[in-house]
Formats: C-alpha cells, sequence, structure tokens
C-alpha cells in the first residue's frame, strides 16, 4: 500500500481556490467588464444550472469580450432555457447503467466510478448537468458496495474515476481509494477524467503525482481542454508534473459551435496539446443534453471540419471524431469528410 504523504505547499491553495469561485453571474459580470445585458441573461440561465469559475480560468478570459471562447463555455446564456425537441437529461441513458450508487457501467472491461459531484467549473454544454449526484455519491458504505460489485466483476480490467471531477476530492481520499483499488487482482488500467489541473493547475500537487508514480496500475489521466487558449504558462507546467509522474496524458475535446469550430483553432490545440506531452484522444459531438443545443454543430460539418484538419496535421495529432450514443456498446466513430477524397467535398 502506498502511503499518501502529509498535506504538502498547492493543497490549501488549489481548495481555497476552489472555495473562493465565482458563483454569482452579476459577480462575473463585472469582473470581465460585461455589458449590463448580459447580467440579467445570466441570472435567470444560471437558475437551473449553477454558474461556478475559478479565479485562475478567469485570468485566461480578455476582459470586455461576450464572444471570448473561453468566457462562452462558462457564461450563462438565455438560450439555455430553450427545449427543442432531442435534447434531454440523460442523453447516454447513464441512469439505465447505474447498478450501484456511484457506479456506471457501460462498456465491457471498464467501469465508471462517480468519485465527487463537485466540479472547479460548471462548463455550460456538460452532458452531466442533470445528473443525479445526490443519489450517487460514493460514501463509505457505497464505496464497499461498489468494490464488492467490482469483485464480482472480474471481466473489469480498467478503472475511469470520473464525476462531476474526480480531482475535487482531497489527495488523501484519492489515495485510499486507489489502494483499495490495487488490491482487485484483475485490475490493470486506472484512467482519470479531470478538468481540474486545467482550471486550478495548483491542483497537481507533490502528492498526487507521488501516488500517481508508485501505483501498480497502468494510469491514464484524460485532460478536457476545448481551446488553445485555455494552456498558459502554470497549465503547461501542470502537465510537466503530471508527465514525470509516469502517467500517460490524453486529451479529449468537445466540438462546440462559436467555440472551436474552426480548422486553425483545432490545428493549433493539437500543437499546443503534444507540445505539453499530451496526445489529442477524442474529439466529441456535443451530447444533446437539455440546455445546451446552442452548441452544436451537426454531423456533416463535424466531419467536414476534422476531414481538412486531417488535411494539415500528421494522423497522429488529428483526434477521432466519435459520438457517444444511449445504449451502443462503444463509441461510435464518425468518418472525416477528406477534401479531394471521392463522394467528399
Amino acid at each position: 500500500m502506498q502511503t499518501i504523504p502529509a498535506q504538502q505547499s498547492g493543497v490549501c491553495c488549489w481548495q481555497q481556490q476552489l472555495r473562493e469561485a465565482i458563483t454569482d453571474p452579476v459577480r462575473l459580470a463585472e469582473r470581465l467588464q460585461l455589458p449590463a445585458p448580459w447580467a440579467q441573461q445570466m441570472l435567470a440561465a444560471a437558475a437551473s444550472f449553477p454558474l461556478r469559475v475559478p479565479e485562475a480560468y478567469l485570468q485566461r478570459i480578455k476582459p470586455g469580450d461576450p464572444q471570448d471562447p473561453l468566457l462562452l463555455q462558462v457564461l450563462p446564456q438565455a438560450q439555455e432555457l430553450d427545449r427543442p425537441a432531442g435534447y434531454v437529461t440523460d442523453p447516454l441513458g447513464e441512469g439505465d447503467a447505474n447498478p450501484h450508487q456511484g457506479v456506471i457501467h457501460k462498456y465491457r472491461g471498464r467501469l465508471l466510478l462517480i468519485v465527487s459531484g463537485g466540479c472547479a467549473i460548471n462548463c455550460r454544454y456538460c452532458f452531466r448537468r442533470h445528473f443525479p449526484y445526490g443519489d450517487n455519491q460514493l460514501g463509505s458504505e457505497s464505496w464497499q458496495q461498489a468494490l464488492r460489485y467490482l469483485r464480482k466483476h472480474t471481466d473489469v480490467e480498467e478503472v475511469i474515476l470520473s464525476g462531476g471531477d474526480p480531482l475535487a476530492t482531497s489527495d488523501q481520499r484519492l489515495g485510499a481509494m486507489i489502494d483499495d483499488l490495487e488490491r482487485l487482482s484483475h485490475l490493470k488500467r486506472l484512467r482519470i477524467h479531470t478538468r481540474l489541473p486545467i482550471v486550478i493547475p495548483d491542483r497537481v500537487t507533490p502528492a498526487l503525482t507521488q501516488r500517481l508514480a508508485h501505483s501498480r496500475l497502468h494510469t491514464l489521466l484524460v485532460t478536457h481542454i476545448n481551446h488553445p487558449n485555455e494552456i498558459d504558462g502554470e497549465v503547461r507546467a501542470a502537465l510537466a508534473r503530471l508527465a514525470a509522474s509516469n502517467t500517460r496524458l490524453l486529451n479529449q475535446s468537445v466540438l462546440l459551435k462559436g467555440i472551436n469550430d474552426k480548422v486553425s483553432i483545432l490545428k493549433s490545440l493539437s500543437e499546443a496539446l503534444f507540445d505539453c506531452g499530451v496526445m489529442p484522444y477524442y474529439l466529441h459531438l456535443m451530447d444533446p443534453v437539455a440546455g445546451a443545443a446552442h452548441f452544436d454543430i451537426g454531423d456533416q460539418a463535424s466531419r467536414e471540419l476534422v476531414g481538412k484538419l486531417a488535411a494539415e496535421l500528421p494522423g497522429y495529432l488529428v483526434p477521432q471524431l466519435v459520438r457517444e450514443q444511449a445504449g451502443a456498446e462503444a463509441k461510435v466513430p464518425l468518418a472525416p469528410l477528406i477534401p479531394g477524397a471521392s463522394g467528399t467535398p
């Protein structure tokens, strides 16, 4: 068993930043010098899905620019109150794959654990914005129940820590969970899906990297970065600390209208990720979650966009365009429309 070191420098810092995240739309408008009408739109939308954005992320947003691509990912807008057909509260059918509290088991060989219902930032396109986190908390009893479930399913070789954001929990609790998982001999891989190293880079503490470095499991950490402007010097340093912990780094993005739906932006993002030691992994079509329809660019435009991206970059820098579909046994890939290829534009 690996013992988590006593809390070290940086832990209090990231936890304090979590506590001090902006949650008031009026304060956000004032902080970023947004026009007054924006504050009224934000109030209505934030009543159904709360605003949450930390200072470290705010510092990368251009004040006075309502179209800043980072701002648009966190800004509550009036369109969120629209309810077009096909946009639902559980777009991936996770409610049908939730056998125990905090456990989502959709695919063969791997299983997802809801480690924390909290996030450092509330992304407006979040597919779990309506998820019943209150019914899926992994307390002491439900954690033991999840472990019993895993012991019975010896075909599961990979556990995915998700949320919310799994890194919103403390190093001590996270380390204890990894200790328990390592005792299950059939587990081979541990995957952590997180946005915290991006929105609060101080979250990548010495205690976290030391624990990951000493795991018997092959450890992967999947970041969530949608735009190259999200990568500043502090983020690059945090990713370097993770890479030094013998953790494989991948990135998944969501294709979002008005934010990253241009070849130049996706190209810059892939190149910036590679420079940080992170491999582009997935480019997700936006999940049809209620409240986020205004971000969707559609299948045809998505395939054309990735086809043009493939013409600009080597294959290893082109993320796979996929859709996650309720009831499917794996993510569903969408073939890019390559310019000049037979039958494509």
